[in-house]
Parts: C-alpha cells; sequence; structure tokens
C-alpha cells in the first residue's frame, strides 16, 4: 500500500509504511490528540487525510506519531535553518603578536588595528612573544599587555587575563555589545 514516494529524511524520521509498531499515539494534523490506535489503524486514517504518519517520538510507550504533511513540513524546516544561518554572525578570533621591545608607534599602530577588529565584532588575541633571554623578565610583557588593555578599553573589555603559554604571553579580549 504505497501512497507516496519516498522523501530522503536525513535524521531517520520514520513516515508511512516504515512505522510498524502495534499501537502509537496518535494526534491529528491540527494537534489534537485522537489517542491510542492501531499502527494500522493510523496508517489507514492518515490516507484518508491524503497525509503523511510522521513518527515524532520513538522512544515514548507507546510511540507518538502525527499526522501532518510531512514534505511540506520538511520544506518549511529547511527554509527556517536557511533563515537562520543567514542571521548568524560568525565571529573570528583576530590574533595580534608583539615583541616584549616594541617601539611606541609600532604599538599604536597594533592598537588601532586592535579597535577596527573589535569594532567589526571579532574576538581578539594579543600575545606578547619572548625571544631569547627576554624569557626571563615576564614583567615587561605584562606592562604591555596593561597598556594594550587601556589604548582598546573603549572598543572592547579583557575575556582572559594575560597567561603564560610557552615562550608567549597571550591576553584574549571581546568586543563591546553593539547597541
Amino acid at each position: 500500500m504505497w501512497r507516496c514516494l519516498i522523501i530522503s529524511n536525513k535524521n531517520d524520521t520514520q513516515i508511512n509504511e516504515a512505522i510498524n509498531d502495534k499501537e502509537v499515539r496518535l494526534i491529528n494534523d491540527d494537534g489534537s490528540q485522537l489517542g491510542i490506535v492501531s499502527g494500522k489503524e493510523a496508517q489507514r486514517i492518515a490516507y484518508e487525510r491524503d497525509m503523511d504518519l510522521v513518527k515524532i517520538a520513538p522512544n515514548a510507550q507507546p510511540p507518538v506519531c502525527r499526522i501532518m504533511d510531512y514534505g511540506k513540513y520538511c520544506f518549511e524546516q529547511a527554509k527556517k535553518d536557511k533563515e537562520a544561518r543567514k542571521n548568524q554572525k560568525v565571529v573570528e578570533v583576530k590574533e595580534i603578536r608583539m615583541s616584549s621591545t616594541i617601539d611606541t608607534h609600532d604599538f599604536e599602530t597594533k592598537a588601532k588595528q586592535a579597535g577596527k577588529f573589535l569594532k567589526s565584532g571579532d574576538k581578539l588575541k594579543v600575545s606578547v612573544r619572548f625571544r631569547k633571554r627576554a624569557v626571563a623578565h615576564p614583567e615587561l610583557g605584562e606592562e604591555l599587555l596593561e597598556r594594550f588593555k587601556e589604548a582598546v578599553s573603549e572598543f572592547g573589555t579583557v575575556d582572559k587575563k594575560p597567561k603564560m603559554e610557552g615562550r608567549s604571553l597571550v591576553m584574549f579580549v571581546n568586543p563591546k555589545a553593539t547597541k
């Protein structure tokens, strides 16, 4: 008793003849409950209404099935997913690397660039690399990051405090919420 073409379902939802349970709890297409009926009876009711029988809660006792237009449901679901993807913003993590012996003009340039990144809504990873014997003086890097934090304070807030990772001192900055 095949009544329609098999629609590919990515989430392994059972529809129509794939449902072979003895008893199911049946929900009408308007959301009202029709009670517990046999699986064959549920398929017959769906067939009479020219709709599909879809198992929506397979682990329930008895399983819950709903009468609906499955093709229309899939189309609307795909439309919602597409709309959600269109509205989401991908937050990138931009990295700014500095040396512990950075000059003032270079520092100002890096801070200005960081301001642009934070304005556009990206997260920022600021790292100070120590070369050779400079690793013996991490306080220089901490002072530099403190200065950097003050320079970008109008665009972002510190997410993670400065922390040593190997030969680098790393700090994360989040953009301030835009109104």
